[in-house]
């Protein structure tokens, strides 16, 4: 009896193995399931199921492999085998690759959706035998509903396994020559236009963007051709469970094409605005196009729909897009990703040209706002402080470089610096090298004197950048100190004490512990020129010998210039610290007065008497400058003065 049942076991294994192959041969004829039910139903009564499927999915891994596989590599083996030079003239073709992905793609998906069926008749076959099972004799063997999720695992696996290299590069290469061609199609008429007179950075535009863009979904659809597509080599890689690296590939396009529009637009013209520019490019083109594909794969859920599962927190609002509407959850995190980038993108763009940026402050503004707001958005702050610290030691602070440019440039720096942070915190790290290696130059403190009183900014031609000149920082003292009674009302306010708590906020890492809250923290510039100095008696001292010499070669006695700079510094440094520099104003203006009563007396002498001709022309070259010694810093003997007596 053992016997005939093992040779009943073999001869129905036989017609398993014959039927097996003959459905597995390709032709296309399904009609063996029938016939292949009572055998596989006879090898399961006898305990055999787990080895009918494991030869199936064997026989199917075999064929797959042997034909499916190798025929799909074999059309990029061109590219694969080719140098890197050749690879390049790959690239340049038109329609490389194309052709040959939608061809590949379009075989191995036919002879997998064969296969698949293939596995249907088994599946069925199986089922029913489970069917006419008892209940608890089911759980002996195993499920036919794990047959499917096998095979195409197995798919996966032979085709991860014998992947070419440069396989992904290929991937990378057709997005990124479709969307190329899909920014060709919606944007380039309309920025080729809108770049030359920066119109698309004025919010009043926003309607001519819409139209010239038509990113109403007219153009860019899930019906569109393009999208098409592109949609239909994504699913096909879907299907043979390239998912993964499908995403990463038109992701990493979508990445580059921002990553170059982000360059294209900000460039190295710092006086407009491109922030908000690539913010509406960002919507028009990979947005759009997002949509499409995710609507054409029947990713696309709304938010509406209770379909969608637990919903992202940060997608609970979206806020809607021109001719999309309320977003998907995908696409709200598309968004957020790729604006994050954006920003990260034009971030490290201007960090990398701090320099020039602030060499061309203030007309640069427009740069820094937009450095602001991407700072505000990543909190990469300490990049910015080191990235631009070692372009000051490397470019500024050398032996080439004279003091009045160094001042110039503290000075835009410690200006564009406090547009970002207002509250000085990297500023501080940023100008502790300048202000360490200031402090080394002998000129340093005649040079701050000359920017304070000249205003030219320090330059002895007069060519200096209007905005380094620090008398503008005098003057905005000055209006500070009117509204000093206001400010310490305010102070005591228990009511904006009360708020100002509620919103305190930690200072940032890069901060120094031993400078104060920021909250309490002021920028001041003439503060800061002070600290490089180290007193402001040094600084004023400096000052008294250079208004000496400034007074004493003065002609026409005219120092109203004079009087209105001393009145702002004694609002900064103090009434006491200047009164030698006030007592110095004073001899000139008693010294104008002498002079002209002199002149007066001698012009009335000269009418009344007769024969005084000849001394009028001594009347004009008659000069006296009158000082107070005690209150006047030394005078060289060898300076000359002119006509003038002293």
């Amino acid at each position: 009896m053992e016997r005939e049942d093992a040779d009943g076991a073999l001869d129905s294994w036989a017609q398993f193995c014959t039927l097996s192959n003959e459905l597995l041969a390709g032709d296309g004829d399904l009609a063996v399931g029938p016939r292949l039910a009572p055998v596989v139903g006879d090898l399961c009564t006898r305990g055999l199921a787990t080895l009918v499927r494991d030869y199936f999915l064997h026989s199917l891994e075999e064929t797959f492999r042997n034909h499916a596989v190798k025929k799909f590599w074999q059309h990029f083996h061109p590219y694969c085998s080719a140098s890197t030079v050749d690879r390049i003239k790959f690239c340049v073709k038109e329609h490389w690759p194309e052709e040959i992905l939608s061809k590949a793609l379009e075989d191995i998906c036919l002879e997998r959706g064969y296969q698949e069926k293939c596995v249907l008749v088994l599946v069925q076959v199986l089922q029913s035998y489970e069917d006419r099972m008892p209940r608890k004799k089911i759980k002996e063997v195993v499920c036919s509903s794990s047959l499917m999720p096998r095979y195409q695992l197995m798919v996966s696996s032979v085709l991860l396994t014998t992947l070419p290299l440069s396989f992904p590069d290929i991937l990378n290469i057709y997005f990124k020559k479709k969307l190329e061609e899909l920014n060709s199609i919606m944007a380039g008429s309309y920025e080729s236009d809108q770049l030359v007179d920066h119109e698309p950075f004025q919010r009043s535009n926003t309607s001519d963007w819409h139209s010239g863009m038509d990113i109403d979904g007219s153009e860019v659809s899930e019906n569109s051709s393009l999208v098409k597509n592109i949609g239909k080599v994504v699913r096909d890689l879907r299907c043979i469970g390239f998912t993964s690296m499908t995403e990463d590939a038109y992701s990493s396009a979508i990445i580059w094409l921002l990553k170059s529009k982000v360059y294209e637009l900000a460039g190295d013209d710092y006086r407009v605005s491109v922030l908000w520019c690539v913010k509406k490019w960002i919507q028009a083109v990979p947005l759009q196009f997002l949509h499409a594909l995710l609507t054409y794969l029947g990713d696309s859920v709304d938010h509406g729909s209770g379909s969608s599962g637990l919903k992202s927190p940060l997608a609970s609002r979206p806020s809607s897009f021109p001719g999309i509407g309320v977003p998907s959850e995908a696409l709200v995190r598309w968004h957020m990703r790729l604006e994050y980038f954006a920003y990260e993108t034009l971030q490290d763009l201007r960090i990398g040209k701090l320099f020039e940026i602030i060499v061309d402050y203030p007309e640069s503004s427009p740069a820094i706002e937009d450095l602001k707001l991407c700072l505000e958005y990543t909190g990469q702050h300490s990049k910015l402080v080191d990235s631009f610290i070692s372009s000051l030691r490397y470019r500024l602070l050398t032996a080439g470089a004279s003091t009045n440019d160094i001042l110039h440039q503290y000075v835009s720096t410690i200006k564009a610096l406090r547009t970002i942070d207002p509250t000085g915190v990297f500023l501080e790290a940023v100008g502790e090298p300048i202000r360490d290696y200031l402090r080394g130059r002998k000129d340093t403190i005649k040079c701050i004197v000359t920017m304070l009183t000249d205003g030219s900014g320090g330059s002895g031609s007069g060519t200096g950048n209007a905005g380094d000149n620090l008398l503008e920082e005098l003057n905005r003292d000055a209006e500070n100190q009117e509204n000093a009674d206001y400010d310490d009302h305010a102070n005591i306010d228990e009511k904006q004490a009360w708020l100002n708590s509620e919103s305190w906020e930690p200072d940032p890492v890069e901060a120094d512990p031993l400078k104060g809250n920021r909250n309490r923290r002021k920028v001041d510039i003439l503060g800061l020129m002070v600290s490089i100095i180290g007193s402001k008696d040094q600084l004023v001292n400096e000052y008294r010998v250079m208004l000496a010499e400034k007074l004493l070669n003065k002609s026409d006695f005219e120092i109203d210039s004079d009087i209105r700079t001393l009145e702002l510094l004694k609002i900064h440094f103090g009434e006491s610290s200047m009164q030698k520099c006030e007592i110095m104003l004073n001899d000139l203006i008693d010294s104008k007065r002498t002079n002209s009563n002199i002149k007066t007396s001698l012009l009335k002498s000269s009418q009344t008497v007769p024969g005084q001709e000849e001394a009028e022309v001594s009347h004009d070259v008659l000069d006296a400058t009158i000082i107070s010694s005690n209150f006047w810093p030394p005078i060289q003997t060898e300076m000359t003065f002119g006509p003038r007596v002293a």
